[in-house]
């Protein structure tokens, strides 16, 4: 199905997520830090990038409005899933480009229903 690109810091998230997301039938690159991310982004053209945003270094959001503003990565949709569930937070993660956000932690279904939507 798609390449998503997984950037999230918790290795149990990552485990979970990557196992939801090749039963659905994706292939998955992970990675736990943003500026590796990016590279990856850059070099890997996934079809999606699920964006955590509390990491190491650089945010997810400062990710994702890296991403946007890419001419190599901007057209890649990208969906934070991030503990921080405010209207504010969720606000902020569109503003800086993201395609979706979703509260931590989510429901299988509604994570592969959203990324089915978003790749299409």
């Amino acid at each position: 199905m798609a390449k998503i690109l997984l950037i999230e810091d918790s290795p149990t998230d990552r485990a979970v997520f990557s196992q939801w997301l090749e039963k659905a039938g994706h292939q998955v690159v992970a990675t736990d830090n943003a500026e590796e991310g990016l590279t990856l982004a850059k070099g890997q053209l996934p079809d999606l990038v699920l964006m955590d945003v509390v990491l190491p270094g650089m945010s997810g959001f400062q990710a994702t409005r890296a991403m946007s503003r890419d001419e190599a990565t901007k057209h890649i949709p990208v969906l934070i899933v991030s503990t921080k569930g405010m209207e504010t937070d969720k606000a902020w993660g569109l503003r800086q480009g993201a395609a979706d956000y979703i509260v931590k932690p989510p429901r299988e279904e509604d994570l592969i229903a959203r990324i089915a939507e978003l790749v299409g």
